[in-house]
Parts: structure tokens; C-alpha cells; sequence
């Protein structure tokens, strides 16, 4: 058997799950999750963040917990967020979003999902996150939204 993608999920990752639009590939996302496709990282920012998120959602990120690693915050992670931040990828306002990426990056994840388009999964900021990723002595990630990494049965 291959070895599961450690594999970062951002807050909209777990939304996507109830959204009508991205609930498919959300579901096969986790149901993959659970069959050991992907090895789950998240965060408390996640945890945080869907404090206002429905009761379902919520549900969804303590129900796949213990089948995942709580990535934590460390001075390297907030020194990784604020490069993201200082080279201009994200404004100061995005600081959860530059934190999810920073998270993925120092928790040894080979990527990230997210259904974020307008700050974490755009084809002209992917390739910044992976230079500053370089620049401060990290490997690079894939960033893709859950769409993109899920196994289809052909």
C-alpha cells in the first residue's frame, strides 16, 4: 500500500463538504481521508475560524479529528506567514490565510486544499508561496483545491 499525502486542509475545505457546489469532490476528498488516501493535518485557526461556520461543518471537523494531526503554530510558522504577507502574495488582512499555507508548509505537508480562488489556490500566488517556501529553507507544496487531488474510479 502507498504511503497516504500528508495533506493541509484550510477552513473551506471542510465548508465545501455542505456547499452545492464543491460538496462532490469535498466528499470524495474525505471519504479518501478515511480510506486512507490522505493523512489529514489541520490547525486550531481552522478550528477557530469555523466557530462561525454551521453546526454541520463543524460537526464534519470533530468527527474526522481524531484521524488527523493539529498542526502547530511555531515562531518559524508566523516568520513563514509574515514573509507571505511582507512580500506583497497577501495583504495584512489575509493573515489566517498566509497562516494556513505557513501551517502546511512547517507541518511537513506535501500540500494544501482549499477552495480559497482569490488567496491561497491562484495560479500567480502558488508559485510565490513556493519561492518564499525556498528562499526561507522549506520545500514546496502543492496547492490545489480538493477537485484537483482526489482519486477518480476510471
Amino acid at each position: 500500500m502507498n504511503k497516504p499525502i500528508r495533506i493541509y486542509a484550510d477552513t473551506s475545505g471542510f465548508g465545501g463538504f455542505f456547499d452545492e457546489e464543491f460538496s462532490e469532490p469535498s466528499r470524495l476528498f474525505f471519504q479518501q481521508i478515511r480510506s486512507g488516501r490522505f493523512f489529514l493535518v489541520t490547525s486550531d485557526v481552522v478550528n477557530k475560524e469555523l466557530h462561525a461556520a454551521p453546526l454541520q461543518v463543524q460537526e464534519l471537523f470533530q468527527e474526522i479529528l481524531p484521524q488527523s494531526e493539529i498542526a502547530e503554530i511555531t515562531a518559524e510558522t508566523l516568520t513563514l506567514q509574515q514573509a507571505y504577507i511582507d512580500t506583497g502574495i497577501l495583504p495584512r488582512k489575509c493573515y489566517n490565510d498566509a497562516l494556513h499555507v505557513a501551517l502546511s508548509t512547517t507541518s511537513n505537508c506535501e500540500g494544501i486544499i482549499s477552495w480559497n480562488f482569490s488567496h491561497i489556490v491562484h495560479f500567480q500566488k502558488i508559485p510565490l508561496y513556493n519561492a518564499v517556501n525556498i528562499i526561507h529553507g522549506y520545500h514546496t507544496i502543492f496547492i490545489h483545491s480538493p477537485l484537483e487531488v482526489i482519486r477518480y474510479e476510471d
